[in-house]
């Protein structure tokens, strides 16, 4: 095919090739214009046209002298011997191998390509030398733009690592002053407490002399005699001391209390010794007449036990009989039962005798322990609180109070029956109290009636509401007799009923509606407070406190979850007032102290001689033996601590306060809080050392942007503060409380208003400040007083 284009080529005539060119001159026209070197080979061949006289046919061997005539170019290369090679090879190389070159056009086509594929080939190392260095230079581009940022960050670090060594030197200077003055406040105040010492053994040595087991016998009296000639000793020697005067007054008049007790102790012993020796004389006189009355009186007595077992026992069946479900009952009417059996046989006991006998209240003891035998097995099983706190009152008040204190000196055996069976109550009081506490109020299980709010609160509300309309409605509806009688006798009685219509208890107040473990513990406690000793209500009303705390704040929080937030609070802040007023009337100290067993330094000790570094200690025969550091060193400590349930009320209200106060304001002023929190920092830095900046330009700082947030806010305010408010009022119920509760909300969105107001004047200008558009201060205060 190639050879045959080649021939076509050839056989063109001198005119045919005019033709040919002219027809090309023509359609190049319309076509793109051509290189520079493409004109230069139409050139050449042109004119090879016109000088060469080409044959009507040609031999194919003749090619090669007409292509290095017609095709004049700068190669100096040999063609090769084959002309049909040298033209296969250049239309492979063009991909038109399979192409016919029939017309000038597709000749100067493939002469184009030609020459450009020998361009490409002479310029592409050039082009790839070009190529690396370009990618060269980048890196060394990338490598001096990391080398500058490395250097930026060590610039940086630099800086920070010099403020922290200045202020790491700083705060150690300041540690070293603080230990250097905690050092002399330790010396000052054991020097102190050295001086403090005798003046403190005032305290003791009075407590000493007051107290009624003092003897002058005791091994106590010496030292404290020795103590105290001390003590006058050292306060005399410092008479430039503050109350000099007054404390050694008062050394000398426990030192003239201490001689009197003993002249006491000296007149009574002599006393003593002169009556024995008067006795003595007297003895071998009188005591064959003794003898025989105490025989006579044991007859007596004997006499009357056989008679009065039987009836007793009798009685004391039948009334457990007729009172068995009643424990209450049968406790009074067995004890009034003794108290005439009492004093009825000291009454028949002074119709024969005169002189008294100790054995008629042995006899009488003996009478009332049937009484007591027989109530003992009930009051141990008796369950309900109410049953136990009304038996303690029967015993303290009625009995004891009532009968005993009236009349001792015949009641004395009945005495010590009371006592004994109070402490039973006492007993059982405790030990249910202590089942109680932990069943019913820190294993309580709330069911979900309990824990409707705000539900019970709104309810109750419209329930009381609907009452008040109705007794105003009654009210209005009664007849006035005013044109008839001038006072109206029920006038103050419509009056009183309106007064109290008007200040009626709002529902939150209502006993019933307490949460039941409030319920419960103040129920619990009242019945307590006058039924056992004040040291032992002291525990049970710790422990019932922190259960019934621990319970709420257990309720607060499901509530808050099944709720809402605020409902969760306000009901933990109105159980915690409702407790703390109903604990203030028990005059009573609601701390109790506990005592605990410190063992760190027994642990330690241990650790020390269980090292194997510490075997050859065991044998030292000096200080440093470690079994003698061990029994030294390893001695546990007692530690004492309070527990003031009270204070943990007032603690856990106080808490729930601040958080409520803390959530409300979050919620009103949050978001302008968040950006003046933002704007602080960003002065912050720029006081630190860093870039300055300009507020208003800064993307988040722009007055539209701070108009949108502070539009979001005074509309949150605005729908959100009278629901606030009226569940402060459904809940808390007292306005006194609702106001203090509010106002450091309240005083909370007047700061932060005040602070962005401070911002907006010093950072933004007139402009800004219309576009930012924040409410007034008397906005912001006209509508929290239009809320209150």
């Amino acid at each position: 095919m190639v050879l045959w284009a080649s021939a076509s080529l050839l056989d063109l005539t001198d005119k045919e090739t005019r033709e040919k060119l002219s027809l090309w001159d023509r359609r190049t026209d319309a076509m793109a214009p051509l290189t520079e070197k493409q004109m230069d080979s139409v050139l050449e061949l042109r004119a090879a046209a016109e000088t060469l006289s080409v044959p009507a046919e040609l031999p194919i061997e003749d090619l090669c002298s007409l292509s290095s005539r017609s095709l004049q170019s700068s190669f100096t290369a040999t063609v090769p011997a084959s002309t049909e090679d040298v033209l296969l090879k250049g239309f492979q190389m063009l991909d038109m191998e399979n192409d016919r070159i029939e017309t000038a056009q597709q000749f100067f086509s493939w002469f184009a390509k030609l020459q450009a594929n020998m361009d490409q080939d002479n310029s592409v190392k050039y082009r790839r030398t070009r190529d690396d260095l370009n990618c060269y230079q980048e890196q060394c581009d990338a490598i001096l733009k990391d080398v500058s940022a490395a250097l930026e960050h060590l610039d940086s670090l630099q800086k920070q690592y010099l403020f922290v060594s200045n202020k790491t030197g700083t705060l150690h200077e300041a540690c070293e002053q603080l230990l250097k003055e905690q050092s002399e406040l330790v010396d000052l105040a054991e020097s102190i407490q050295q001086k403090l010492s005798y003046f403190n053994e005032l305290e003791n040595i009075n407590t000493k002399l007051n107290s009624p087991t003092l003897s002058v016998n005791s091994e106590g009296f010496i030292p404290m005699l020795s103590k105290l000639d001390d003590c006058i000793e050292y306060v005399s020697s410092h008479p430039n001391f503050k109350d000099y005067p007054v404390y050694l007054a008062k050394f000398k008049q426990c030192l003239s209390k201490a001689m009197h007790f003993m002249k006491i102790h000296i007149v009574n012993t002599m006393q003593n010794l002169t009556s024995q020796l008067t006795k003595r004389v007297r003895k071998s006189h009188i005591s064959s007449s003794y003898t025989l009355l105490d025989e006579i009186h044991q007859c007596y007595l004997d006499q009357r036990e056989q008679l009065l077992s039987p009836s007793i026992t009798s009685t004391i069946t039948d009334l457990t009989n007729q009172n068995s479900k009643d424990h209450c009952a049968l406790v009074r009417s067995g004890c009034s039962f003794m108290v005439h059996v009492c004093q009825d046989e000291h009454q028949l006991y002074n119709e024969f005798f005169s002189k008294p006998t100790p054995k008629l209240d042995e006899l009488l003891e003996k009478l009332c322990l049937s009484l007591y035998d027989v109530l003992r097995p009930l009051i141990i099983h008796i369950i309900h609180l109410e049953t136990l706190s009304e038996l303690c009152s029967i015993l303290k008040n009625e009995m004891l109070e009532d009968h005993v204190h009236n009349n001792v000196a015949q009641l004395e055996a009945f005495d010590a029956l009371v006592k004994q069976m109070l402490e039973d109550v006492q007993e059982r009081l405790v030990y249910r109290t202590h089942i109680y506490i932990q069943t019913d109020i820190t294993g309580y299980n709330p069911a979900p009636g309990d824990l409707a709010y705000p539900e019970k609160l709104e309810m109750m509300e419209r329930i009381a509401q609907s009452l008040k309309e109705e007794q105003k409605k009654q009210m209005s509806q009664e007849p006035m007799f005013s044109d008839v009688q001038l006072e109206d006798p029920d006038g103050r009685r419509n009056s009183n009923a309106a007064s109290s219509l008007q200040t009626s208890i709002s529902p939150a107040d209502l006993h019933g509606m307490w949460y039941p473990t409030v319920r419960r513990t103040l129920v619990c406690l009242s019945k307590l407070y006058r039924c056992i000793d004040r040291a032992v209500f002291q525990g049970l009303s710790q422990e019932a406190l922190s259960a019934c705390i621990q319970s709420l704040l257990k309720a607060s929080d499901i509530i808050l979850k099944n709720k809402t937030q605020i409902d969760g609070q306000l009901f933990l802040i109105k159980h915690l007032l409702i407790m703390r007023e109903q604990i203030a009337p028990f005059h009573t100290d609601f701390a109790i102290k506990e005592i605990s067993l410190d063992l760190k330094k027994t642990r330690d000790a241990a650790f020390k001689i269980l090292n194997p570094k510490a075997v050859p200690k065991f044998f030292r025969l000096n200080s440093h033996n470690a079994i003698l550091e061990f029994l030294l060193e390893g001695t546990p400590e007692i530690k004492e601590h309070y527990i003031d349930s009270k204070k943990d009320v007032d603690r856990h209200l106080k808490f729930s306060c601040e958080q409520f106060i803390q959530q409300q304001t979050q919620i009103f002023v949050g978001n302008l809080e968040e950006f003046l929190t933002k704007v602080a920092a960003l002065k912050t830095m720029a006081i630190q050392g860093g870039p300055t900046y300009s507020l208003s330009q800064q993307p988040w700082a722009q007055p539209a942007k701070i108009n949108d947030i502070v539009m979001a806010t005074y509309r949150v305010m605005k729908s959100k503060l009278p629901s606030t408010l009226q569940s402060m009022s459904l809940y808390l119920a007292n306005r006194d409380t609702e106001f203090i509760l509010f106002k450091p909300v309240r005083n909370n969105i007047q700061q932060v208003f005040q602070r962005l107001h401070a911002l907006l004047q010093e950072e933004y200008s007139g402009e800004d400040l219309q576009i930012v558009a924040c409410p007034s201060m008397e906005q912001i205060n006209l509508l929290l007083s239009v809320n209150k």
